[in-house]
């Protein structure tokens, strides 16, 4: 919430008037987030220093990047995961990707259609730079380093 510019304290409501002094603050919303939308969470953060990350290979999201950035990144259709994938065949809780050390799993979360890691239904399974993991209808490919995959990523 925006300050008041004469008396410090917090301006609220549309019309900007501080309840304190009854001064009309001149500041602008800085932001603005649409109710209802989804927002960006830790693994939708774009960042070139990242060096794990999963980018939609075929799906409604084609071509967007997610870097995993965090030790516990929940996967799925509902828009409080960190990692949100928007259609039907994707459950709401679908998976989990763990990182632990240097190792990175991902590992299912009782979804209905299942998760699958280079074509063969898995649990849990760790993941290696070039896989294939596939959550309802996306394919993601995992990227880890400046490797090859890194590359085609």
């Amino acid at each position: 919430m925006p300050l008041c510019e004469s008396c410090g304290q917090e301006v609220s409501g549309t019309e900007r008037l501080c309840a304190e002094c009854l001064e009309t603050s001149s500041q602008s919303t800085t932001s603005f987030v649409p109710v209802g939308q989804p927002q960006p969470t830790p693994a939708t953060v774009h960042s070139p220093d990242e060096d794990i990350s999963l980018r939609v290979i075929k799906g409604p999201q084609v071509g967007e990047r997610f870097f995993l950035d965090g030790d516990r990144i929940t996967i799925g259709r509902d828009p409080k995961v960190q990692l949100f994938l928007s259609d039907i065949t994707v459950s709401r809780e679908h998976a989990v990707i763990i990182r632990e050390g240097s190792e990175v799993r991902v590992k299912d979360a009782g979804s209905l259609n299942g998760t699958y890691l280079n074509g063969s239904i898995v649990e849990e399974a760790l993941l290696k730079d070039g896989d294939i993991l596939q959550v309802g209808t996306f394919q993601l490919r995992y990227c880890r380093g400046s490797g090859n995959c890194s590359a085609s990523c």
